[in-house]
């Protein structure tokens, strides 16, 4: 049989950018197979030492998701089958000028005045405003949620403002949170914002959530993710979901009391550098404000009582197709949160459960050389220069890169570490953009056998701040 495999951004490095792999197979088993074989960088991302299909990996076939299917992964195909890989992006009466402000509400049948009350009675807990965080707030305070709850404890960057629109130039070096409210007091004074600048944990995360109807994840991390997902079921409440990477996103509402948990979808995390930030992997500008949207409707109309919310849907949107995808999602009887028999009954340490934890540990770890002492050694005859390995992708060297560097990207390093045994008796310094790839790096060098090896203090970036300040910072 004929089918084809879509593959997601985040593993598309492996198919030499191919979106979308045809291929003859009879059944999904066999799908994943000759897909391995035709890809074999594919081989550990999709499936563990022993050759099942990884947690943090859902496959579907059409819209059904293929571990509740009778035959599970021995499931026949027909020919033409599309298959998807989809890892894991106050209250009271209205006054005259709440009116006015929300006249085009009001004029709406399924919200009208009654509506408009409910949402000014209602409340949202916004965790993140950065990309998804700031449409939602945007939109939520816009449309007369009465009270919002913000979780950050960030300052606003250069390098947000291309995504994250309620910030602007003028609060660069501003915490988000003081930004943040700056723009809903500006956009809709009738909001009352309450702000929690510092890091949403375990310790913390209950006493934060428990007064607000809803909460919704604005989070670009696994740990807080788990954290967000978990918290909303303690408390019996709606997890607005979403998440972003490069020109894809994912949006469902987990936790509702019939429907999945985030861990019935992706029951475990990515192990640790998978899946880059959108500091080391980029994104569309756009993307946040439209997935945020989404997620942001998403939200009035649980708030409102209206409309089918996307609880045991997951919603994909592929903005460089501008097509949209429904996968249909099911509650896990074995999941460990949610399930028949859990086991997750409090917070527990999601830096661990992530392996974020360990991968801190090692990162501590790495040989390092500083920048200036690469400067001086690089000033020396060519016989004993370091080498530099710059494990960045490749789109980033258009950016900035050093001189006579070798270029290997982090994702392809494992399968080729060869093209390095030439430089095994040099010393060999590893950069990235800020020293985090380059001691993962690291690690994997030194387990080949790599001795004379040394990750590059501060990366690229500490080169432009200290040695060349001409090289532009991202």
């Amino acid at each position: 049989m004929s089918v084809s495999i879509s593959v997601p951004t985040v593993l598309r490095r492996f198919t030499a950018d191919q979106p979308s792999v045809h291929l003859e197979a009879a059944t999904v088993r066999e799908a994943l197979h000759s897909l391995t074989v035709a890809y074999p960088a594919l081989q550990k991302h999709l499936f563990d030492g022993e050759g099942r299909l990884r947690s943090f990996v859902n496959v579907y076939v059409g819209t059904q998701d293929v571990r509740h299917l009778p035959e599970k992964h021995d499931t026949k195909l027909d020919d033409g089958a599309q298959l998807t890989i989809v890892p894991s992006i106050a209250g009271g009466n209205l006054t005259t000028q709440e009116y006015r402000q929300y006249s085009r509400h009001l004029l709406l049948p399924e919200v009208g005045v009654e509506g408009q009350r409910k949402l000014k009675q209602s409340s949202v807990l916004v965790v993140g405003a950065g990309g998804l965080g700031s449409p939602l707030l945007a939109y939520l305070a816009a449309a007369g949620v009465g009270r919002i709850g913000i979780v950050d404890a960030d300052v606003v960057d250069e390098t947000n403002l291309q995504r994250q629109i309620i910030h602007g130039r003028k609060t660069v070096g501003v915490s988000k949170l003081k930004s943040a409210s700056d723009f809903i007091f500006n956009l809709n004074p009738h909001v009352h914002v309450e702000t929690y600048e510092t890091y949403f944990t375990a310790e913390n995360a209950l006493g934060i959530a428990a007064s607000y109807d809803l909460l919704l994840d604005g989070t670009d991390n696994f740990p807080t993710r788990y954290l967000v997902n978990d918290v909303s079921h303690f408390l019996g409440k709606h997890n607005v979901y979403a998440s972003i990477y490069r020109f894809e996103g994912q949006v469902s509402v987990f936790c509702d009391e019939n429907g999945p948990c985030y861990r019935c979808l992706y029951p475990e995390p990515p192990p640790p550098g998978l899946v880059p930030s959108c500091a080391e992997g980029g994104v569309l500008g756009v993307l946040p404000g439209i997935v945020g949207s989404i997620q942001a409707n998403e939200a009035l109309k649980l708030l409102l009582g209206i409309g089918t919310p996307l609880i045991g849907t997951l919603l994909r949107f592929d903005a460089l197709e501008s097509s949209f995808n429904k996968f249909e999602l099911k509650k896990d009887p074995d999941c460990p949160l949610c399930g028949k028999h859990p086991t997750i009954i409090e917070p527990i340490d999601y830096v661990q459960f992530c392996g974020l934890g360990n991968e801190e540990q090692a990162l501590t770890q790495v040989k390092e050389m500083t920048v200036h002492e690469l400067h001086a050694r690089r000033q020396t005859g060519n016989g004993s220069r370091p080498v530099v390995l710059d494990v960045r992708n490749i789109e980033e060297l258009h950016i900035a890169r050093l001189d006579e560097d070798i270029h290997i990207p982090l994702a392809e390093l494992d399968f080729r570490i060869d093209e390095l045994l030439p430089y095994k008796e040099r010393e060999l310094v590893i950069s990235c953009r800020s020293g985090i790839r380059s001691a993962r790096a690291w690690h994997t060098l030194k387990s080949a056998g790599f001795d004379r090896i040394y990750n590059l203090e501060g990366g690229i970036l500490a080169w432009a701040d200290h040695i060349d300040t001409s090289l532009p910072k991202y």
